[in-house]
């Protein structure tokens, strides 16, 4: 009997492994099926893109992210709305929902808000100020989301943060709130604006060899080198532009000190330079950049005249508000 058992456990088993066997290669199937699937998609939107252009169908945002962000806000529709972040105001006042708080910043917040309680900077707001203000939800940038977390300790407080520090940031997030208020129709109207911007500067550029392009901002005592994560350097990828610090000098920060010798090596087309005097280092500071070390003079950009200061207002801050006008801008130095 002892036997029998022993044979029977031992088929038992055999079965399993079999089953396990035959299962594994159809999950195998399965996955390498669903990234064909994926795959295939997203060819077929990059082809409709190109033939058609962007449209609200496919305007170019992450879905996944969208619903991701969209399914982390509140079930419940907030009333009383406190926002932290100069761009996520502008969405606001974009969308017609006007908060009870807005940040008190040295960037210009619309007008039609002045008249609303302000709550304090973005990075630490007056915790008096939004607990009198009732607040059921506040909204911040998610790169300040740890140091807002820990000023807000100790309020039972709901909180949601979205990225605002790209192009793409600003419309996944402006789509998010828009789809979350219900202000779709006003969202598509200044979505469509928008694509259309895109639509029209793609189609300019069409067939044309676009420049290497470097980017630099001024700090207070010196300049830095910006990636393409930082806002103008989203622009400049939008728009289809070789950003060197990218392609050639591989800076991994958003903001990266400047090595001359290399930037001569790699010699870009164009130089973009954001600059304020109010913020940081001025068009003044980097012309005596430029005096005391003749390196600068022997790139091209120098020789061909295309070293541009940028104005602070327009390509200094996040804005969604000024986000077709900074393309344009931006096109006019690539696109002639």
């Amino acid at each position: 009997m002892k036997k029998i058992m022993v044979v029977f456990m031992f088929a038992v088993l055999l079965l399993v492994a079999c089953a396990e066997k035959e299962v594994e290669p159809v999950e195998k199937e399965d996955a390498v099926a669903n990234e064909q699937e994926q795959a295939a998609t997203e060819t077929e939107n990059e082809e409709q893109v190109e033939d058609e252009g962007l449209t609200l169908e496919n305007d170019g945002v992450d879905e996944a992210k969208f619903q991701e962000l969209l399914a982390a806000l509140p079930a419940e529709k907030p009333e009383r709305i406190v926002v932290t972040s100069v761009p996520l105001t502008e969405m606001l006042h974009l969308l017609d929902v006007e908060p009870v708080g807005v940040p008190t910043s040295t960037n210009p917040i619309p007008e039609a808000f002045n008249h609303i309680a302000q709550i304090g900077s973005p990075m630490a707001p007056d915790l008096e100020v939004i607990t009198n203000l009732e607040t059921d939800l506040l909204i911040g940038a998610k790169s300040l989301q740890s140091s807002l977390d820990k000023s807000l300790e100790g309020l039972n407080l709901t909180t949601a943060y979205l990225p605002t520090d790209s192009f793409e940031d600003l419309k996944l997030s402006f789509k998010v709130l828009g789809t979350y208020l219900g202000q779709e129709e006003k969202m598509n109207e200044v979505l469509s604006s928008i694509l259309d911007k895109e639509n029209e500067l793609m189609k300019l550029a069409e067939g044309k060899e676009l420049p290497r392009v470097l980017l630099m901002i001024g700090t207070s005592d010196s300049f830095m080198v910006m990636s393409e994560n930082s806002y103008l350097g989203s622009l400049v990828k939008r728009l289809g532009a070789e950003n060197i610090a990218t392609t050639e000098l591989k800076v991994e920060s958003t903001y990266s000190a400047v090595n001359l010798e290399d930037i001569v090596v790699y010699d870009p087309d164009v130089i973009l330079v954001l600059a304020s005097g109010d913020h940081g280092a001025s068009e003044e500071m980097f012309k005596e950049e430029v005096a005391k070390n003749d390196a600068w003079t022997k790139l091209s950009a120098y020789k061909n005249e295309q070293i541009h200061i940028l104005d602070y207002s327009i390509f200094g801050v996040t804005s969604i508000m000024n986000v077709e006008n900074a393309l344009t801008k931006v096109a006019d130095y690539f696109v002639k």
